[in-house]
């Protein structure tokens, strides 16, 4: 069995602190399958339930599905358990990804092979309804770009979120395991611009030795922002 340490964002301050009130510190991650990829790891909060994602071992095509049932995440809780990703272009980075819920739609994001914090593309995806697919290109901009990050980006360490009023999205840095760069899109644009409309560089503080910082997943919900580490 496997975990997820949980983080906030503490309002009138830069930090993501472990533990912060309205969270629960550790919640466990319940009756995943055998071949579950726990390195590529997504969340999202749909305003009714708090979800988590992970591609099926092996594939870059299969990711499972689960949803917070009030004591753990457990596969295929009010979920549908097995999604399939269709029309991958075919210089997609399938090792990482990112999701959110926009409040229209529930979106999958991936990066387009080759990629640097000078020149970053992400393809996006949105699920379509009455199926099991997310579909790249399907109600969505198909490619968009992050722009203007430091340099010392990590863009391998990254995830997503919708707000409510922005889509954003968070970096940490090469070598540092306690701070985020925040960029944020553009409306009308096919943009994400580090510090627009954002707190450029956020802290994550009193992480827990366990926490394996490989990867991370942020969501919004309940009016607040969420990180994530799985536990090693």
């Amino acid at each position: 069995m496997s975990s997820v340490n949980q983080f906030a964002f503490v309002s009138g301050t830069i930090d993501y602190v472990w533990g912060a009130q309205g969270t629960i510190p550790n919640i466990p991650i319940t009756g995943a399958p055998a071949d579950t990829d726990f390195h590529r790891m997504a969340m999202l909060h749909d305003a009714q339930f708090y979800r988590m994602y992970f591609f099926k071992k092996g594939s870059n095509n299969t990711i499972y599905q689960f949803a917070w049932n009030g004591s753990s995440y457990h596969y295929g809780y009010n979920s549908i358990p097995i999604i399939t990703l269709t029309h991958i272009p075919a210089d997609a980075d399938m090792s990482s990804f990112a999701m959110l819920w926009d409040g229209a739609a529930y979106r999958l994001y991936v990066q387009k092979k080759g990629g640097s914090a000078a020149k970053l593309e992400l393809y996006q995806a949105a699920y379509v309804l009455g199926t099991t697919d997310y579909q790249f290109g399907y109600n969505s901009i198909p490619v968009l770009n992050v722009i203007k990050f430091p340099a010392n980006t990590d863009i391998k360490r990254w995830s997503m979120l919708h707000d409510g009023h922005a889509y954003r999205i968070y970096f940490m840095e090469v070598g540092i395991n306690n701070r985020l760069l925040q960029g944020a899109y553009i409306p009308g644009s096919t943009t994400y611009e580090y510090a627009y409309n954002s707190i450029p560089q956020l802290n994550i503080v009193n992480t827990p030795a366990n926490s394996d910082t490989s990867h991370f997943a942020m969501l919004y919900g309940q009016n607040l922002y969420h990180l994530y580490f799985e536990t090693k």
